[in-house]
């Protein structure tokens, strides 16, 4: 069976650029900016009411290749003239892209310009704000099902061993990990295929250091944060499965299972998933999943292509006492399943959400162990995001009527992006 492609990277709150809308802006602006013809201007408009924040923008490759042959060449300034940081992304399956971030105020329109660099110049060195890893033992032994004596190294790639399962003690805080300077995230890579969430007590990234001093270790509080959710049996915060009527079945059932991290960069950092056979109960398919995350922001984006369609997929979050169960009013294009409440293992407010289009909600149901978002693929493919808003975050959120007006601006800002000219 081959196993699916995706063709598109995945970041969040994309911005797509044509080939016609950035020729058009080069040949209209570019002769005007100092004398240069060698800078493209593109204008990037905010049409809400409410500011932008570290708003994600990708830029293709091929839609300026004529004009600055070698994105990777590059830089991006801001109008001022002052380099924005951003980030090349080569993958193996698409063109280049740049990606950065911007902050707009309401109805804001700025002006960015891509411009190669002079010889001898260097790309600047931007400040890392977001990372995704994966480690694992290596200088050990297996004894049945778990990994004696070795030590954690870090890889792009893991073809995941048919021994390996929950407990092992093979993988550091067992799976693959990804922050931004707000919050991070891991999910078992095992049976289980849940994730999990690291609140986080400072902007700086952590995973380097999380379960090194001890397997987990990271239960514990410190100075940088802790694990702050209880998983169990449920979907934890915005896991992958499928609603087969009664429950939400998470990929426990695959014949392998390839992880990489193909982007871990300061401005996008992404963990990319195969499952091959993933066996739902009433048919079989293979997975390649795409969790990324920016900086800045607590959403994670997760697209997902399947070589052989299902009639569903869902999502969703852990049932826990004492939350509120939240949704929005219907009326965007992407909507929101929410809870608030005491549920952090730390004993204090946390919010988790799951968002997703609208035009593609099934149903919100739940079961035993989460509540759920049961989703139409579009075809083979459905993306969605999912987040945690812990109240020890720097400037943390720590109110449910805050939580909620959070929710809805990131609900707009994906529902109405910024327009790019």
């Amino acid at each position: 069976m081959q196993l699916a492609n995706t063709t598109q990277p995945s970041v969040m709150k994309f911005i797509y650029l044509s080939l016609f809308t950035v020729l058009l802006a080069a040949s209209c602006s570019s002769n005007q900016a100092a004398g240069s013809e060698d800078k493209v201007a593109i204008t990037i408009t905010n049409t809400q009411d409410s500011p932008l924040v570290d708003e994600l923008i990708r830029l293709d490759a091929q839609a300026w290749k004529d004009k600055i042959p070698g994105l990777e060449h590059s830089v991006i300034k801001d109008d001022a003239g002052i380099p924005i940081p951003f980030q090349i992304i080569k993958p193996d399956d698409g063109p280049v892209v740049a990606v950065f971030t911007i902050n707009l105020g309401p109805n804001e329109t700025k002006t960015i310009w891509v411009e190669p660099l002079a010889e001898g110049q260097v790309v600047p060195e931007f400040k890392k704000r977001t990372q995704a890893e994966l480690s694992y033992k290596v200088g050990g032994h297996w004894e049945d099902r778990e990994y004696k004596d070795g030590s954690f190294q870090n890889t792009d790639y893991l073809r995941v061993p048919p021994e390996h399962t929950d407990h092992s003690w093979f993988i550091r805080y067992e799976g693959p990990g990804w922050e931004s300077d707000k919050v991070g995230y891991r999910f078992y890579l095992d049976w289980r295929n849940a994730t999990d969430i690291f609140g986080k007590k400072t902007g700086e990234m952590v995973l380097q250091d999380v379960g090194q001093d001890g397997f987990d270790s990271y239960h514990e509080p410190s100075g940088w944060g802790q694990d702050i959710l209880k998983v169990g049996e449920s979907l934890g915060i915005g896991s992958l499965a499928f609603w087969d009527g009664e429950k939400a079945a998470r990929v426990a059932q695959t014949d392998s299972i390839i992880c990489s991290i193909p982007v871990n960069g300061p401005v996008l950092s992404e963990v990319k998933t195969l499952y091959y056979g993933w066996d739902t109960g009433s048919q079989k398919t293979d997975v390649t999943s795409r969790l990324s995350i920016a900086a800045g922001s607590r959403l994670t984006r997760h697209d997902v292509m399947m070589s052989n369609p299902l009639p569903n997929l869902c999502t969703g979050i852990v049932r826990l006492e004492e939350t509120t169960l939240l949704h929005d009013d219907g009326g965007k294009e992407w909507g929101y399943l929410a809870t608030w409440g005491k549920q952090s293992l730390a004993g204090d407010n946390l919010g988790m959400a799951v968002l997703f289009r609208t035009g593609q909600l099934i149903q919100t149901t739940e079961d035993e162990h989460s509540h759920v978002a049961v989703l139409r693929p579009d075809g083979n493919t459905l993306t969605y995001y999912f987040l945690a808003a812990w109240e020890q975050e720097p400037g943390g959120i720590s109110s449910e009527e805050a939580f909620v007006d959070y929710l809805n601006k990131e609900i707009s800002a994906l529902s109405t992006p910024p327009v790019v000219k």
